[in-house]
């Protein structure tokens, strides 16, 4: 009589779960990435509480299986998150303007590109205040607080006929939000190989904080917010834009 010999059962779980994990880091890794918007410089498109999940396969990087996934180009009207280019460390995410190649301007607010009016229905402006840098883009004749200081000597190279020309490899971007936006008029282009992927979907959208919350918390604030937020869970979240995708 022969006797079968079986593995236990702990060796099974755990090659399941070494198998799920390589999963999971490979799609972190590869495929999707979690974001928390931070700021309102993308009011209404995206809102501070909003958590999404990023695409980062949709515009693939400069390799050779660039030929052979489904990637695409970024378009102008994209919305993107990437790595802000003064601090690589922190991510961004903004609305695509101006490509490669395009003659970028501002008049009164009204962006062109390449001499056209540009039409932008998610678009809003939240101050009454007109300011000439701006909303008159690009102002060389102007001192800004703020503005970083390389940037405006390459602005200073790349303006011809009042606009501003995009150059090869790079993306001038913009806050929907556009008077509460610290976007490409301030401190330049995108490069390429700073844009991480397109958001794809809000998974997770959180009301706004109690006002007098610190906006730096310290460890023991961060843990009060984390059993108020799961003690509050349903009166704080915003069911309405969970599991929205993001256009």
């Amino acid at each position: 009589m022969s006797v079968e010999k079986h593995q236990p059962d702990w060796t099974s779980s755990l090659q399941s779960l070494l198998a799920t994990v390589v999963i999971a880091v490979f799609v972190i890794t590869f495929v999707v990435q979690a974001f928390q918007i931070p700021s309102e410089s993308m009011e209404n498109t995206l809102l501070i509480g909003d958590y999404l999940l990023v695409d980062k396969l949709r515009f693939g990087g400069n390799s050779i299986s660039d030929h052979f996934l489904p990637y695409r180009k970024v378009h102008r009207g994209d919305i993107i998150v990437f790595r802000y280019p003064v601090n690589p460390s922190q991510h961004f995410v903004k609305r695509v303007v101006g490509i490669p190649g395009d003659h970028v301007r501002l008049i009164n607010r009204q962006v062109y590109v390449n001499g056209a009016p540009l039409q932008e229905p998610y678009v809003r402006y939240s101050s009454r205040v007109h300011d000439a840098f701006r909303d008159e883009f690009p102002r060389l004749n102007i001192p800004v607080p703020g503005l970083e200081g390389g940037w405006w000597l390459q602005m200073k190279k790349l303006v011809d006929d009042d606009a501003l020309i995009v150059p090869e490899g790079s993306y001038f971007v913009m806050g929907d939000n556009r008077d509460e936006s610290l976007d490409s008029r301030y401190w330049g282009f995108v490069p390429r190989e700073n844009i991480i992927g397109r958001p794809l979907l809000i998974y997770w959208s959180l009301r706004s904080a109690d006002p007098e919350w610190p906006s730096a918390p310290t460890p023991s604030d961060k843990l009060f917010h984390f059993a108020y937020a799961v003690t509050h869970l349903f009166q704080i979240t915003r069911w309405d834009r969970t599991f929205r995708v993001v256009n």
